[in-house]
C-alpha cells in the first residue's frame, strides 16, 4: 500500500513513539492526525510539520472524540492507516502490597480502559471508515497497526495491569485481522522492548545506563525513529496481517 497523499491518524502521536511515527508518516507523503490529549505538544508538532498534519485532541477511551478525529482525517484525504500509539498511567503495584493490601481494583481498570479498550474503541471506528473506502489496485482498504509490549508475554513484579492490557491487544490482534479480512482491512501489532521515549523522565545518558545494558544487541534502548520504520514497512507489505512482531534487541524480560 502507498500512502502518498493518503490520510493517517497516530493514536499518542504528540510524543515517543508515536511522534517518531507521524514524523515518518508525512516524510512518506501521508497527511497525518495528531490524536492526542497532550495539546500544547501536539499542536506545536502539527506547527512544524505545516499543512501535511493537523492536531485533534483525543481521547481514545471515548467515542465521539475518536469519532472527531477520524472526521478530521477524512477532511485531509482517504483514511488508510490508524496507528495506536497512545500512552496512559499503570498502576506499578503489586497485587498484594506487603502489609497485604490488594492493589485498588480501580487502577487495574483504568489501565485496561487506555492501553486495551482504547486501542478497541480506535480499531473499530478506523475499520468502521476504511470498510466504506473503495479498495486500493491490491484489494486492501486499510491497516491498523496496534502497540503491544514484549510485557505482554513477560510481564515483570508490578506490571499486572499493563501486562494484562497489552496481552489482550496481542490476544485481539489475530481475530480482529480475520474479522475484517472481509472488508480488506489489514490488523498487525507490533511488541516494542524497552524504548527511550519521554515518558522515562530521564535523560538518555541515564536511562540507557539503567535499562540500555539489559537488552542483547544492540546493546541499547530502542530508538522510536526505528519504531516508525517499522510501521512504515508494514504499510508497504500487503501480506503481513495478524501478526504480532517484537522489536526489542532480543530482550526478555526477567524476573527482578
Amino acid at each position: 500500500m502507498d500512502i502518498s497523499g493518503k490520510a493517517a491518524i497516530v493514536t499518542g502521536g504528540a510524543g515517543g513513539l508515536g511522534e517518531a511515527t507521524v514524523r515518518r508518516l508525512v516524510a512518506d507523503g501521508a497527511r497525518v492526525v495528531i490524536a492526542d490529549l497532550a495539546q500544547e505538544k501536539g499542536e506545536k508538532l502539527a506547527a512544524d510539520l505545516g499543512n501535511a498534519a493537523t492536531f485533534v485532541r483525543t481521547d481514545v477511551t471515548d467515542d465521539a472524540s475518536v469519532a472527531a478525529a477520524i472526521a478530521a482525517a477524512a477532511e485531509l484525504g482517504e483514511l488508510r492507516v490508524t496507528v495506536n500509539a497512545h500512552g496512559g498511567p499503570v498502576a506499578q503495584q503489586r497485587i498484594l502490597s506487603r502489609d497485604g493490601t490488594p492493589m485498588p481494583q480501580e487502577l487495574f481498570d483504568r489501565t485496561v480502559a487506555i492501553y486495551l479498550s482504547g486501542t478497541f474503541n480506535v480499531l473499530r471506528q478506523s475499520a468502521a471508515a476504511m470498510a466504506a473506502l473503495e479498495p486500493l489496485e491490491s484489494g486492501v482498504r486499510g491497516l491498523v497497526v496496534d502497540t503491544a509490549s514484549i510485557a505482554a508475554f513477560e510481564g515483570q513484579v508490578g506490571q499486572s495491569d499493563y501486562s494484562a492490557a497489552k496481552g489482550g491487544v496481542v490476544g485481539l490482534g489475530l481475530v480482529a485481522a480475520r474479522d475484517l479480512s472481509a472488508v480488506g482491512v489489514r490488523v498487525v501489532t507490533i511488541a516494542p522492548g524497552t524504548f527511550f521515549t519521554p515518558a522515562f523522565q530521564l535523560d538518555e545518558e541515564q536511562a540507557e545506563q539503567t535499562w540500555g545494558r539489559a537488552v542483547p544487541f544492540p546493546k541499547r534502548m530502542g530508538r522510536p525513529s526505528e519504531y516508525a520504520d517499522l510501521v512504515s514497512f508494514l504499510i508497504g507489505n500487503d501480506y503481513i496481517n495478524g501478526e504480532t512482531i517484537r522489536i526489542d534487541g532480543a530482550q526478555r524480560f526477567g524476573l527482578k
